[in-house]
This record gives C-alpha cells, sequence and structure tokens, in this order.
C-alpha cells in the first residue's frame, strides 16, 4: 500500500476533494487514477465520498411552515420597537436631566469670578452623571428580572 497516499494531507487525498468538486485538471485526473490504482484504500475513500456526494446533492430543505414565519416576523419587529422605545426613552430622560443639571448649577455658572475650566468641568460632571444614571436605570429595569447569575456566590 502507498502509505503517501493515506496520509490525511497526502496528495491523493488532495486530488481526491477536488475531484469531488468538479476542479481536477486532465492530468490531476490521470494521477489520481494511478493513485487510486495502487492504494485500495484511496479507493475505497473515493467510494465513499462520491457516495456521500450523490446522497448530499439530492438533499432538499423542508421548507418552514408559514406559522413559523410569523411568529418570526412578530419577534423581530416586537424587538425593533424596543430597542427604539429604549432609545428614545434614554434620549429624552438624559436631555430631561441634563437640563434640570443645568438649571441646577446655572447660579453656580452665573458666578463671573469662577474660572472658565472649572464651569466646563462642573458642566462635564453634570452630563456625566446624567448619563451614567440613565444607563445604571435602563440596565436595571431591562436586565434586572434576566439576570442570570444574580443567586451565585463566588
Amino acid at each position: 500500500m502507498n502509505s503517501e497516499a493515506r496520509a490525511p494531507d497526502s496528495r491523493g487525498r488532495r486530488l481526491l476533494m477536488a475531484e469531488l468538486d468538479g476542479e481536477l485538471t486532465e492530468s490531476e485526473r490521470e494521477e489520481l487514477e494511478r493513485l487510486v490504482a495502487a492504494d485500495p484504500e484511496l479507493a475505497k475513500e473515493r467510494k465513499r465520498f462520491k457516495r456521500l456526494k450523490e446522497v448530499t446533492d439530492s438533499m432538499a430543505l423542508k421548507p418552514a411552515p408559514e406559522e413559523m414565519w410569523d411568529d418570526y416576523w412578530a419577534s423581530v419587529y416586537s424587538r425593533v420597537e424596543r430597542g427604539l422605545g429604549w432609545v428614545f426613552v434614554s434620549i429624552g430622560a438624559i436631555i430631561l436631566l441634563a437640563y434640570g443639571a443645568w438649571r441646577g448649577v446655572e447660579t453656580l455658572l452665573a458666578d463671573a469670578t469662577m474660572p472658565w475650566f472649572v464651569k466646563t468641568a462642573v458642566l462635564a460632571v453634570s452630563f456625566g452623571a446624567v448619563i451614567l444614571l440613565v444607563s445604571v436605570v435602563r440596565e436595571k429595569l431591562f436586565l434586572g428580572p434576566k439576570q442570570r447569575y444574580k443567586d451565585v456566590e463566588r
């Protein structure tokens, strides 16, 4: 037996796969025929793969029932709607809370003796706190009941 033809990455095996895919040149086809004639194991493998290819080529997917598609699209629509809803709620909450924070620090910023970088820092902290607050609240509302490892102790 030709041990090179049976090795998993051998030339014979590569030619066999190319034959199954219909990618052999005439010289490669002749080389494969020589290797198959010299190695009965490669010939058996060729036969098995040809049979497998025939079976898989004749297979067809069963069409999905209409009810499944109805459920699928209902699920897609609800996910899109909920996603958009959370986006708008988050944006609205950020705007309202930012406006409230602005009004709250407005008196602080009206002070003309305060340096501009302190005013900028106060605004950045206020807006950052608003965004973080909205993010944490949204996460708790959305993920709270679904948290998988809530009762797991380390």
